[in-house]
């Protein structure tokens, strides 16, 4: 059996892994016949002599090759980096010299091998993957985005056991993002929460920690525009919720960081999308608000609030003041 999986979305991905593994008998014996490569540092007489190997006291051979594909993508290179691009160019030719010998040998393997090339986001002139497609099983896993990423959302929940309402579905969605990881974690604590009962609005509000995180926003927000009495209400809300006073320091400290880095990367001319990849955020929603608070609020503002910030957070550590009055000191010289 040969199987080559990859794409972006890794908890998909990771799931047919174990959906393979588990068709291939006793988990024991299985992991003493798996051998796992780096594709980048594996020869292809390497790879053959694990592959033909015969299983002991087991029924299959497991090889699973990590990043082979992305040795053979072609990207398009620019005039710098023109010498470069050659030199990669030739290096790549005599692999692929090397590894066209994979597509005759693969035929061969024996019934007791299972074959699983295994990878992230490969181009769609992928020489190796035209050539072994038509030998494998191949899945491609893409991340979610819009419907498929809710339907993904609906799909989760009713196989644990739950059930969640439309709008409820929607809020979770663009509170987390297209981050299958953090998503199933959050189900999780959704249907422990409301003992699968159904999930609304509500529940995701009150549990899921993104939903305090755009309470943090909207704190960020009132504070950056002098408004004292939503910043305490919002602030005092926080606390009761359970939000230590370091902690808040912490989210407002980083969301006044994050505003900084993607004014920079605005003036840059970078789009939405390679903002986000730059910041490492996940979640479209807090991309958004990100983009929108950066550019209502000069550079000097950013500034002032952030130092203001520091010296509460130091002013709380030196034993000064506690947690609670060092923040209502900070909101009121913020807004005053």
């Amino acid at each position: 059996m040969f199987h080559i999986l990859y794409g972006t979305d890794d908890f998909s991905l990771r799931e047919e892994m174990e959906r393979i593994k588990a068709g291939l008998g006793d988990g024991e014996s299985l992991a003493s016949n798996t051998t796992l490569f780096d594709g980048q540092r594996l020869g292809l007489n390497q790879l053959m002599d694990a592959c033909m190997a015969l299983p002991f006291l087991g029924s299959h051979r497991l090889v699973v090759v990590q990043g082979l594909l992305a040795r053979f993508d072609r990207r398009e290179k620019g005039s710098a980096e023109q010498g470069e691009g050659n030199a990669s160019a030739s290096r790549g030719s005599a692999a692929s010299k090397e590894w066209s010998a994979l597509v005759e040998r693969v035929a061969g393997l024996p019934p007791t091998t299972v074959l699983v090339l295994v990878d992230g986001q490969i181009g769609k002139g992928n020489v190796l993957l035209k050539k072994l497609a038509p030998l494998a099983e191949v899945k491609e896993f893409p991340s979610l985005k819009g419907a498929a990423l809710r339907q993904w959302i609906e799909r989760r929940v009713k196989q644990e056991g739950g059930s969640i309402s439309p709008e409820a579905v929607r809020l979770l969605a663009s509170l987390v993002g297209d981050n299958l990881w953090v998503l199933a974690s959050e189900i999780d604590k959704l249907i422990s929460y409301t003992l699968q009962q159904a999930i609304d609005v509500g529940d995701v509000e009150a549990v899921v920690s993104y939903a305090r995180e755009a309470n943090v926003f909207a704190m960020v927000d009132a504070l950056l525009e002098r408004r004292a009495s939503t910043s305490a209400s919002l602030l005092h809300q926080l606390l009761q919720e359970g939000a230590p006073a370091p902690y808040l320091i912490f989210m407002v400290t980083r969301q006044l960081r994050m505003l900084v880095q993607v004014k920079e990367l605005d003036v840059k001319g970078l789009p939405n999308s390679q903002i986000k990849s730059v910041l490492g955020v996940t979640s479209d929603y807090v991309l958004g608000k990100a983009v929108e608070q950066a550019k209502r609020y000069s550079m000097q503002r950013l500034e002032q609030v952030y130092h203001s910030l520091l010296d509460t957070d130091l002013s709380i550590k030196r034993g000064v003041y506690g947690g609670e009055l060092a923040l209502d000191l900070l909101v009121a010289e913020l807004c005053g």
